[in-house]
């Protein structure tokens, strides 16, 4: 090719999952079945009933047109009711933007407030999207480094020694992906008091809330009327009701925040799809107990894994774990976890994403995903894991 690429953007590594998955051609043919510890996608449908109720909805012609930028008003206003029930929020529709998933929401958060050469202090290891984004745009990424001993938790006073008169944001993102720990509130309580004695942002992604165990509520910085003021709040529904095709994300902010940030969102998508939201607005109304059930489900695949993983003789190293994943150290020495993740392909038919990806410094881990195995497979997965020759 003649042209000459943005360096910004060759210097970025290619998308993680699809290059894993690009292995899988590569793969003897040993008769194994493939275990998917890969990609943090529901493996069952979503709700009967809420596919039945779009099938009635694509037919009006509405539904092939764009809505508002940010949404249309009813289904805000039905997501300002479920945040009222989750998080006992204070919020207006015009709190809210609707995504094309919540990278897109990431995105818009970030160009919102930052210019090239800011920096943003992010809790490691990081959902690769969103360092990926970042060198992209040439902010800085500034780890807070991952301490086994703290469960991959967010230590504040390690983040505060980071913070400098370029940084713009802190991110974090709880359930964490790809460790699963959860932010304890009151963690995430010092953390925007910190934003704040700063003059920065808290970004908070929350793709996983709903798969906290139990439901609990994951935070009440909402319930303060003056949220808006430092605190960015990220989420998908397309995990919770598993659409993750249709791309259901969503960005909350103060009011000012939103009406910039629409200025980015017309530029880059327009608006979610009608469909997308129509699919959101049925599920925060109507499936609380659809999404209950699957979140018991997931629990139960965590925690029959973790019980596996923990017995004795295993050379893998369970250093966190939590809701939709595990965050595991390898055995093998002088190895990278890029080189270990291809040989559980090539040797044990699992497939999962290298440390590597998610920070600097994390060669030594693997991300496991529990989306898409069954408990029944669980055992087998384990085993596979507990013969590997280092």
């Amino acid at each position: 090719m003649s042209l000459t690429l943005s360096p910004l953007i060759t210097k970025v590594h290619f998308p993680p999952i699809s290059e894993v998955k690009r292995w899988l051609a590569e793969r003897p043919d040993d008769g194994l079945e493939l275990i998917d510890l890969c990609q943090a996608v529901p493996d069952y449908a979503p709700a009967t009933e809420l596919t039945e109720h779009l099938s009635d909805l694509i037919h009006d012609p509405l539904m092939s047109k764009y809505s508002p930028d940010e949404g249309l008003p009813d289904v805000r206003e039905a997501l300002c009711d479920y945040y009222r029930r989750k998080y006992g929020a204070i919020m207006s529709p015009v709190n809210l933007c609707l995504t094309i998933g919540a990278s897109q929401a990431f995105w818009l958060a970030i160009v919102t407030l930052c210019r090239a050469g800011d920096e943003v202090v992010v809790q490691a290891p990081s959902y690769f999207d969103h360092p990926m984004a970042l060198d992209i745009l040439d902010i800085r990424g500034v780890y807070a480094p991952f301490v086994e001993s703290d469960g991959g938790l967010p230590s504040v006073a390690t983040i505060e020694r980071l913070i400098t008169d370029k940084t713009r944001a802190i991110l974090i993102v709880s359930p964490s992906n790809p460790t699963g720990a959860i932010t304890p509130p009151t963690v995430i309580h010092e953390l925007l008091a910190l934003a704040r004695l700063r003059g920065i942002a808290l970004i908070l992604d929350e793709t996983y809330n709903e798969f906290i165990p139990g439901g609990a509520r994951p935070h009440d910085l909402f319930s303060d009327p003056f949220w808006g003021d430092n605190f960015v709040h990220i989420a998908s529904f397309g995990k919770t009701y598993a659409l993750t095709g249709y791309r259901a994300g969503l960005l909350a902010a103060s009011e000012d925040f939103i009406h910039h940030a629409l200025k980015a969102q017309d530029t880059m998508a327009v608006c979610q799809p009608r469909i997308t939201q129509h699919a959101v607005k049925f599920g925060v109304e109507r499936l609380d107990g659809w999404v209950a059930a699957n979140r018991d489900m997931m629990t139960r695949r965590h925690d029959i894994f973790r019980t596996e993983f923990l017995k004795p003789g295993n050379r893998f190293q369970l250093t966190a774990s939590g809701a939709f994943f595990a965050w595991v150290r390898h055995p093998f020495k002088n190895c990278t976890s890029r080189q270990v993740a291809r040989r559980l392909v090539d040797e044990a038919a699992v497939i999962c994403l290298p440390g590597e990806v998610f920070g600097p410094g994390l060669e030594d881990y693997l991300r496991l995903a529990f989306g898409n195995i069954r408990e029944e497979t669980i055992p087998e997965a384990v085993r596979r894991f507990r013969e590997m020759v280092t």
